[in-house]
């Protein structure tokens, strides 16, 4: 049985609110905007040394009214480059926090999580930008199918074009497809199944495998009791372990299509494979191996994933019923 005030938005769909007045040098129209409602929806956004794409990102989602300020926290990995002033002087009502220590985008995370409560949390990379509130529509998903654990949005380019942030969990010849060119071009069908570009065909939710962690909204009580992001992923893979744990939990990993997220990005990890970010993602990937399977040919699909995990939510006696 659903709680009241998810039968409520169930059956509205949308919630009124009216804000009113600044945030920062921000002005928002005084006419009522449509957001979720504050006990179901929480923003954590890590900033490391992206001040001004962070504020650009925070913009949209009060512009777009998808949270409130006080539902909304910063965590700073420790960028040392005026971030965090920058900033608070374009939000003085906003929370953030400043990290002492960069321990990669899973600690920014979870140091997130102690400060936000609510039902549903909303994960973000600080180069991505809302153009509507295309979170409604998640959130509905979410609570006329509480056996979803996390939903990944639809990550778009700037000309509008998808991303494809669905994805099957990966072989090595998938790995080896994605990072030298020719390799891909000959496998063109089998990148476009790793890609799951069939499954965006209907724009209807549909089962991912794993989803890109650039933005996702998740179960708050279903990531704490799976202890939060796995924060020895320093750079890159943490999204695919996050989404393996939950579905070993025994919950959904959803992509919700028209759930729209601009994401405005280099992708680092495939422009040099010498570099410190390609080499990174390769660390990782070796520990995802190791910790469940990445074969080396065929894609191991949700079920070997799970047979093959090497290690237990941390706090399995809270872990919320699918």
């Amino acid at each position: 049985m659903l709680p009241e005030r998810a039968q409520r938005l169930n059956a509205e769909h949308t919630y009124v609110h009216a804000p009113t007045g600044r945030y920062g040098p921000y002005r928002f129209p005084q006419s009522a905007v449509t957001v979720t409602p504050d006990e179901l929806l929480g923003v954590i956004l890590v900033n490391y040394r992206t001040p001004d794409l962070t504020v650009r990102s925070l913009a949209s989602i009060l512009r777009q009214g998808i949270a409130t300020i006080e539902h909304i926290v910063v965590i700073d990995n420790n960028s040392r480059d005026g971030s965090v002033g920058r900033i608070r002087r374009a939000f003085p009502k906003l929370k953030v926090i400043a990290s002492d220590t960069n321990g990669g985008f899973g600690s920014g995370v979870n140091v997130g999580l102690k400060w936000r409560h609510e039902k549903y949390v909303l994960i973000l990379n600080p180069d991505t930008y809302f153009e509507n509130n295309s979170i409604l529509k998640v959130i509905s998903y979410m609570m006329e199918h509480p056996d979803t654990g996390l939903a990944g949005l639809d990550l778009v380019n700037k000309d509008g074009s998808r991303q494809f942030s669905a994805r099957r969990f990966y072989s090595m010849l998938d790995v080896v497809s994605r990072r030298v060119g020719i390799i891909g071009n000959l496998l063109r069908n089998r990148m476009d199944r790793h890609l799951m570009k069939d499954a965006w065909k209907t724009d209807e939710p549909f089962d991912a495998e794993w989803i890109m962690g650039t933005g996702f909204v998740v179960n708050r009580d279903l990531i704490a009791a799976l202890g939060g992001m796995d924060e020895t992923y320093f750079l890159y893979m943490e999204d695919v372990d996050l989404c393996a744990r939950v579905w070993n939990a025994g919950f959904r990993v959803v992509c919700i299509p028209g759930a729209r997220l601009v994401h405005d990005h280099q992708r680092s990890s495939a422009a040099n494979p010498f570099s410190f970010a390609a080499r990174q993602h390769i660390v990782s990937l070796l520990k995802f191996a190791h910790r469940f399977t990445v074969p080396m040919f065929r894609q191991p699909g949700v079920e070997k994933i799970c047979r093959s995990h090497r290690y237990e939510a941390r706090h399995a006696s809270q872990m919320p019923r699918a």
